[in-house]
């Protein structure tokens, strides 16, 4: 069940952590309205970080593409998987180690900002660390694969999938990961979401006593956020899509949903049973006996969300298959 709050979210979190992608823009695109709000929530008192599990781009890149897109934001605002990969070989290893490091300039920068030396593939070392990186060579992944099978610790920045590209969804740093591991019959530390040492990386850096995690990911952002029982506010600007929203398995739901970053701002009320139908801000939904979900009313987009999330994930509890969505369209969008 979602929780509702009658407070907005920016005057009970001092620092939201947004994830970049799908939140704040989509490949070189500003999502429309994320930059007004981040500033409406700065001028509340809210520190915002970005945070991002691609551990190929230093933070002065993410800062400048910001900067270009409309927001504001410093190399400090923004917290990559490869200062969280550094953290973690750094706090196990001391600084001075040297790690044989495969990814990009990210992850090279990350490690010498802690005291780390980066070294080559071949090189003798006290761990490995990978990230991704367009230009990594299959030679060099061969050999960290059995270095990493003889013995050498292994921290990766993410097990990503699939990264978003100008061309389209392609092969993320998680493919590279599951070839090592399958190949080495080792796992690696994992330091970008849903992991912790992202998150915790990101409140050293950033500071805030009350941090809340904003995503577009459910089994990144989210389920990152529930493990280490942090709120989360789930926008619907990027992956997630209706049909992933109502099959959410608990560790994934969020604690609060709306349909874009000014959600940031606003109070969240929280749906309400009523005999056999959920309620939510003049909208009304409940479950057929086909399985289908039936959603009635008017109002808000997002109190739109709120209600088909919750009357989804109450039929799928009590034992019931994913709901059916397929004549459903949210207000004000096309068919997802």
């Amino acid at each position: 069940m979602l929780r509702g709050t009658d407070r907005a979210l920016c005057d009970q979190h001092d620092l939201a952590m947004l994830d970049l992608d799908g939140v704040v823009y989509i490949g070189g695109e500003a999502v429309p309205g994320a930059a007004e709000a981040i500033a409406a929530a700065r001028e509340r008192d809210q520190r915002i970080a970005f945070i991002t599990n691609n551990a190929s781009r230093t933070p002065e890149t993410v800062a400048a593409h910001l900067t270009e897109l409309g927001v504001d934001a410093a190399r400090e605002d923004v917290v990559t998987s490869a200062q969280a990969a550094a953290r973690v070989l750094v706090d196990r290893l001391g600084a001075g180690a040297r790690v044989a490091a495969l990814g990009a300039d990210g992850l090279l920068e990350a490690l010498r900002e802690e005291g780390l030396e980066p070294v080559g593939i071949e090189d003798e070392a006290d761990a490995l660390a990978t990230g991704y990186g367009p230009d990594v060579l299959w030679r060099d992944i061969m050999r960290a694969a059995v270095r990493v099978r003889d013995g050498l610790w292994w921290v990766a920045s993410n097990t990503d999938m699939s990264i978003p590209t100008a061309y389209g969804t392609a092969p993320g740093h998680g493919v590279l990961v599951e070839t090592l591991s399958r190949f080495a019959g080792v796992d690696p530390v994992v330091a970008g979401k849903p992991a912790r040492p992202l998150l915790d990386e990101t409140v050293r850096r950033v500071g805030g006593a009350t941090p809340l995690m904003v995503g577009d990911r459910l089994d990144t952002d989210i389920e990152g956020a529930v493990g280490v029982d942090m709120p989360a506010l789930l926008v619907m600007t990027g992956v997630t899509g209706l049909p992933e929203l109502v099959a959410a398995r608990p560790r994934e739901r969020p604690t609060y949903l709306a349909a874009d970053l000014s959600g940031l701002l606003q109070a969240h009320p929280e749906p309400t049973r009523n005999d056999a139908t959920v309620e939510c801000g003049g909208w009304t939904a409940e479950v057929d006996g086909a399985a289908e979900l039936v959603v009635e009313g008017d109002g808000s987009p997002d109190d739109w969300w709120r209600v088909v999330a919750t009357a989804a994930w109450e039929h799928l509890d009590a034992g019931g298959r994913p709901v059916g969505v397929d004549r459903l369209r949210a207000p004000g969008t096309q068919r997802r």
